[in-house]
């Protein structure tokens, strides 16, 4: 029987707006083709537990951040190897920040990331609030973003997709998200995943090697295309 293994880095401090749903998407979908899944939760002080397929972070506010950017910090190193290796990162609003060199907040010094994406962000003016939707390959993704942080991007780092309905990266170029080999960041909360099966396939295929057999998703594609009609 294939095996996953996910890692689930830091739940106890960026935990909001349902992130965890994305971490059950993402097991349920895998045990659905009888693929065995462990999810290892990874908080502040735990021992690491070595290499896992999937890497998960979720969103926070500044002061849990300023504890995870810490955090993040002293496993630079390996995160690194694992990105080099191939595994998936998937990033999360603070979380996302965090994938990239800093996040500079308002006030106070730059919270280090560990430059797993070529991207930084800097605090804005204007809190950006709403459903959005973004064009991704041939697909539309729906989502739910919350921050006033401007994320740029940079180098050989291109973003996930292009802004339809919201404001994304920084309200300015239109783009959503950010992607390099296989790690990715987003703005989407609400979860993001159960919205948006095809992307938690697509990141389950990265994963594992292999395209996945289909699932009947009439359920969830009723639900994401309900998602869709609310927003315009």
């Amino acid at each position: 029987m294939k095996k996953l293994k996910i890692g689930h880095l830091y739940p106890k401090l960026l935990n909001i707006y349902g992130d965890g749903g994305n971490i059950i998407t993402l097991k349920k979908r895998a045990q659905w083709r009888g693929i065995e899944v462990e999810v290892h939760e990874i908080n502040s002080g735990d021992v690491w537990l070595g290499e896992h397929d999937i890497y998960f972070i979720g969103g926070g506010q500044d002061t849990q951040q300023k504890e995870v950017s810490y955090e993040l910090n002293r496993h630079k190193e390996f995160m690194t190897a694992e990105r080099d290796r191939g595994a998936v990162f998937l990033g999360i609003c603070g979380g996302y920040q965090l994938l990239g060199h800093y996040y500079q907040p308002h006030e106070g010094d730059k919270l280090m990331g560990i430059s797993l994406l070529d991207v930084y962000t800097v605090a804005g003016n204007k809190r950006f609030i709403g459903n959005v939707t973004v064009q991704w390959e041939n697909e539309t993704l729906v989502g739910f973003e919350n921050h006033s942080g401007l994320t740029y991007l940079q180098g050989d780092t291109k973003p996930i997709g292009t802004m339809i309905v919201g404001n994304g990266n920084n309200g300015e170029d239109k783009t959503e998200g950010a992607r390099y080999k296989n790690v990715f960041g987003t703005y989407m909360h609400g979860s993001f995943l159960p919205k948006n099966p095809k992307f938690a396939d697509y990141l389950l295929e990265l994963a594992l090697g292999e395209k996945l057999e289909p699932l009947d998703d009439t359920i969830e594609n009723n639900a994401h295309n309900s998602l869709i009609k609310k927003v315009y």
